[in-house]
């Protein structure tokens, strides 16, 4: 599967994707009756595969949160077992009452580990980023707003988080604005800020796949040189598709951004189905790159990806 290669001072960036597979879950009830969305995949110090993802009613139960995370293990990174309860669960503070959704982690230079989530309030419309930490994921405790909501930027959420060669932390988060999602980056010194906004990494592009709606996706850091974001983009009636933009060294500027979509979900007949592929964390293990995503807020997949 193919993709355009961009060429950008006499660099010709590529990215193909060579296989598509799904990604199935093993576990309780309580889990395996929701819908999946929201992998964030990594590897652990064993090379086992890890992933935290957030688990939210099927249409036809009763609607009781917006999404509760749940952590598994997997020896392929395909078939995950995952464990018996939520690792993060909506609840009792008011900050997140409502769900529990989007889990980006990050391994902090101790070992111990910061989550970073958007936290639902009750009305189950309006939240914020907030962070759990812990030395494990059994052991997190909620710590509170890592990035809040402000009369511009509404509903932030979705984290990609990088540490400056300084050991200033870098945030790639979405906001809210005009019924729009876009993409805001700030500076900071911990896990928490305090923040300073940087200019938005990248914008919209008017007559494209992305003319509307971006939202921050996963970092390939392969190449420190120039790091890559697969990031999600759509139409203002919110077809999500993942594309992918490569930055300078210290993400200040952008070097090359692909054309068309590097992934774009099956095809659905009916106009008002949902129609979403949504990238939310990438790996590189054995020499191979993968990129996990959700397909119609609803199952998990990855794809095998290759840059040249």
């Amino acid at each position: 599967m193919k993709r355009e290669a961009v060429k950008h001072n006499d660099v010709v960036l590529d990215f193909n994707v060579e296989r598509l597979e799904r990604v199935t879950l093993e576990g309780p009830r309580a889990l395996t009756d929701r819908r999946y969305m929201s992998p964030f995949v990594w590897l652990d110090d064993t090379g086992e595969f890890r992933m935290l993802m957030r688990a939210w009613p099927k249409p036809a139960a009763p609607f009781t949160d917006t999404g509760a995370i749940w952590h598994g293990r997997s020896d392929d990174g395909v078939h995950f077992a995952m464990d018996n309860a939520p690792a993060l669960m909506p609840g009792p503070g008011s900050t997140d009452c409502g769900g529990c959704e989007d889990p980006t982690l990050f391994r902090q230079p101790d070992g111990s580990f910061a989550v970073y989530y958007t936290g639902v309030l009750a009305d189950s419309a309006t939240g914020q980023l907030l962070y759990a930490a812990g030395p494990s994921i059994g052991r997190l405790q909620k710590m509170g707003v890592a990035l809040a909501s402000s009369k511009t930027k509404g509903n932030t959420k979705e984290a990609t988080v990088m540490l400056t060669a300084d050991g200033h932390w870098r945030l790639f988060y979405e906001y809210a604005d005009d019924d729009a999602s876009l993409i805001g980056l700030a500076r900071g010194k911990g896990v928490a800020g305090p923040w300073t906004e940087r200019p938005a990494p990248f914008l919209r592009r008017e007559d494209s796949w992305d003319n509307w709606h971006l939202s921050t996706g996963p970092m390939l850091l392969d190449d420190p040189d120039m790091p890559v974001m697969f990031y999600n983009g759509a139409t203002r009636d919110a077809r999500w598709r993942i594309g992918w933009v490569a930055f300078d060294r210290d993400c200040t500027g952008v070097v090359a951004r692909g054309i068309q979509p590097l992934i774009t979900p099956p095809p659905v007949e009916d106009r008002t189905a949902t129609d979403i592929a949504f990238a939310t964390s990438v790996i590189v293990r054995d020499g191979r790159t993968w990129l996990y995503y959700s397909l119609k807020d609803a199952e998990l997949a990855r794809a095998q990806i290759r840059r040249s």
